[in-house]
């Protein structure tokens, strides 16, 4: 009955999410509502409340971590943008030929993505963006090709995505054998739509705007703003090492790196006038970043671990499994489910369900469960962390990723997972 009235209050939810244009609530209060309203449901049938309680501060405490990180990352973007740092890199690609730009932006997340992790590598290219372009389709289209080619670069490595550092910290995937693995097939995942979304805005001519939003750094703040952009970007790049000499959870690098910045900027701006020092702040940041974005993501965990809580979601890894033999195609249908489904508790579920007896550690099984788990989730705007961000950030609506980007991100998921299979 419980796992009925999820799935029942999960599908409605998710509607209204789709809907938002239509039904005129926002989708952040949606996902609250309906999240906090499952864990409601989850304690109202238990009759182990204590336990429940255990598991729900478990959860909070892994949401929370996300949170973090996500706030942390998007306050040192923001800090960043203050000082106009991205002014930088805007200029020089002002000039760049819209063939040239499209592949730049795309590569640049790609590989990006991979060494740093894909939520954070969407949050700073789509800030780029925004300065770069006008607002319209054509951005859009920019962004659509972001969320995919950060999921893209960061399913082939070890640290750009969260269920990637799950199998290899477990021991189900080494760090070369994973490169070199899911390279090709994560390229080919970014390539398909890349140049089909190209051939699109090219027919549509949407690249006759890409040069309206020039800006010009005097030579004076040029050299500020330069600094404050290689800092910021140092910071964000050393925190996985940070994690991994340090071997705390990411989140602790990235508020590190923001208190590590905040130092910085105070004394950078201390001889400003009260005004202008007040527009260079963190709490000038903070003003600006997305807090309805990181509340939506909120919402939508605290439905997920709902489901999780109460066995669902290992169960429907076990029926698949169950229901299909061939075990690429239980992955591939895996890979689909995380387009609505947040990958994390997937993958745990797979690593619950199969031991390293199994499936020897580097195997085909795992490497393909992190491609599938990675680029899945592209399919869907709220199918991964940086879909869910640069929904917030750009304001696009699920309706639209739905009707112009999510076939395309299918082709290149396909695409990728075809590749896989011919190279092994």
């Amino acid at each position: 009955m419980l796992k009925i009235v999820l799935i029942s209050l999960f599908i409605i939810s998710y509607s209204f999410i789709a809907l938002e244009q239509i039904v005129k609530i926002n989708k952040s209060a949606v996902a609250i509502f309906s999240g906090v309203l499952s864990w409601i449901f989850v304690m109202t049938f238990s009759s182990d409340p204590i336990n429940l309680n255990t598991q729900l501060g478990f959860h909070i405490s892994e949401i929370a971590s996300v949170l973090f990180f996500l706030m942390g990352a998007m306050t040192i973007v923001e800090l960043i943008d203050a000082h106009n740092g991205f002014d930088v890199i805007t200029q020089k690609l002002i000039d760049v030929k819209p063939v040239y730009l499209i592949l730049i932006i795309g590569f640049m997340t790609f590989f990006l993505s991979a060494v740093l992790d894909n939520l954070t590598s969407t949050i700073l290219i789509v800030s780029v963006i925004r300065k770069l372009l006008p607002e319209g389709k054509l951005r859009l289209y920019f962004v659509g090709l972001i969320i995919i080619s950060a999921n893209a670069g960061g399913a082939w490595s070890p640290i750009g995505d969260v269920t990637t550092t799950m199998l290899w910290i477990g021991g189900q995937t080494s760090s070369n054998l994973l490169i070199s693995s899911l390279f090709l097939p994560s390229l080919i995942n970014l390539i398909v739509p890349l140049f089909i979304i190209y051939f699109i805005i090219h027919k549509q001519k949407l690249f006759s705007n890409i040069l309206i939003n020039k800006v010009i750094i005097s030579s004076s703040n040029r050299s500020g703003a330069l600094f404050i952009l290689i800092a910021g970007l140092f910071i964000l790049l050393a925190v996985p090492l940070f994690k991994f000499i340090f071997n705390l959870p990411p989140f602790m690098g990235m508020l590190f790196g923001l208190g590590l910045l905040w130092c910085i900027t105070e004394i950078k701006n201390r001889r400003r006038d009260d005004v202008d020092k007040n527009n260079h702040s963190v709490a000038f940041a903070l003003r600006n970043i997305d807090t309805p974005s990181i509340l939506f993501f909120l919402g939508i965990l605290l439905s997920i671990s709902s489901l999780e809580t109460c066995g669902l979601l290992s169960s429907i890894a076990l029926n698949i499994n169950a229901s299909i033999s061939n075990q690429n195609l239980v992955l591939l249908f895996t890979g689909l489910i995380s387009a609505i489904i947040d990958n994390v508790p997937l993958v745990a579920a797979y690593q619950g369900m199969y031991s390293l007896k199994d499936h020897a550690s580097d195997s085909s099984f795992w490497h393909l469960l992190a491609y599938c788990s990675g680029t899945g989730g592209s399919i869907l705007i709220i199918g991964s962390a940086a879909g869910v961000v640069a929904m917030g950030i750009e304001k696009i609506s699920f309706r639209w990723y739905l009707k112009y980007i999510s076939f395309l991100a299918i082709l290149g998921y396909l695409s990728g997972f075809l590749t896989y299979l011919i190279l092994n």
